[in-house]
């Protein structure tokens, strides 16, 4: 159907509920003279009176009612998908999906998911959990969480998370036998719990830093993991040393579960940051999603 002639029954369908060109007009935003052509143009193509008019009302003739209940309804549910659909945009909706480290996604995503979410139910969330340096835009993540200076130059970074440092742990029971290491280089007299990264397949390698000197130690032992609790879980069983944030040590090391050593080589660095492509078009759901996990401490 011509555009025209929409318009022309929508003109008919305002003037035959309101009974008046008068109010029909203002509701239509034009002057009762362009309403009147215009209903005078859609009866003679159609070859049939719709209106009856006199000096004091307007009124549907047979056929106008007929078309007023036939037509009437189809245009008020269109208005009414319409509307449904405006609501759906001023709601949030759709899947984010995130690719995230173990520690990040515990400490960080989460707390800030459960929080999130219950406003929001019809946006999704799909976390991946993957020590590697994802590429976010082949794989097709919407971001991804990596501490700072992991980020690359060419992608958008918000801070998430406050400054972090790292901690080396053992049990009372393992340091009974065993002295404290002094020096970085000390570790490797004892056995470590190891990390083994998963998309690179290598083990970590234990970092530090004092008086502007880094240090990278290639530690050994008989454990070897590939996610933190059961690292912790070796350290306090008295298996050897390990080496991970000291947030997830912090309930250990109060009850002296666990016994910090080298704090001196573990200064703080950049924590966590959420990334992603400066140049794609993002959904309301993804920048509601960023301000909620944005830090702000």
């Amino acid at each position: 159907m011509p555009r025209a002639n929409v318009n022309d029954l929508l003109a008919f369908l305002a003037v035959a509920r309101e009974r008046s060109f008068t109010k029909a007009a203002a509701q239509l935003g034009v002057s009762q003279s362009a309403l009147s052509h215009t209903i005078r143009g859609l009866e003679e193509r159609l070859g049939i009176r719709l209106l009856t008019r006199t000096t004091r009302s307007v009124s549907p003739t047979e056929a106008g009612e007929r078309l007023l209940r036939t037509v009437g309804p189809h245009f008020d549910q269109i208005k009414a998908e319409l509307a449904a659909l405006s609501e759906l945009r001023e709601k949030p909706a759709g899947t984010i999906r995130i690719t995230t480290g173990e520690h990040s996604a515990e400490t960080i995503l989460w707390p800030a998911l459960a929080k999130f979410l219950p406003d929001y139910p019809d946006i999704s969330v799909e976390v991946i959990i993957d020590y590697g340096l994802t590429d976010i835009v082949a794989e097709r993540y919407d971001a991804g969480i990596r501490l700072g200076e992991q980020v690359a130059k060419d992608m958008i970074a918000v801070r998430i998370g406050p400054n972090m440092r790292m901690a080396v742990v053992g049990a009372p029971s393992y340091f009974a036998t065993r002295r404290r290491p002094k020096t970085p280089q000390d570790l490797t007299a004892h056995e470590c719990i190891n990390l083994r990264l998963p998309t690179y397949g290598g083990l970590f390698a234990w970092e530090f830093e004092k008086n502007g000197h880094e240090l990278k130690v290639r530690v050994e032992g008989q454990l070897v993991f590939n996610n933190i609790a059961f690292r912790v879980k070796a350290a306090v069983a008295g298996f050897g040393l390990t080496y991970l944030p000291e947030d997830m040590v912090k309930t250990q090391l109060a009850k002296r579960q666990l016994v910090r050593v080298l704090a001196d080589w573990c200064p703080a660095f950049s924590g966590y940051h959420l990334y992603y492509p400066s140049r794609r078009q993002h959904t309301p759901a993804f920048s509601l999603l960023v301000d909620a996990l944005r830090y702000r401490g």
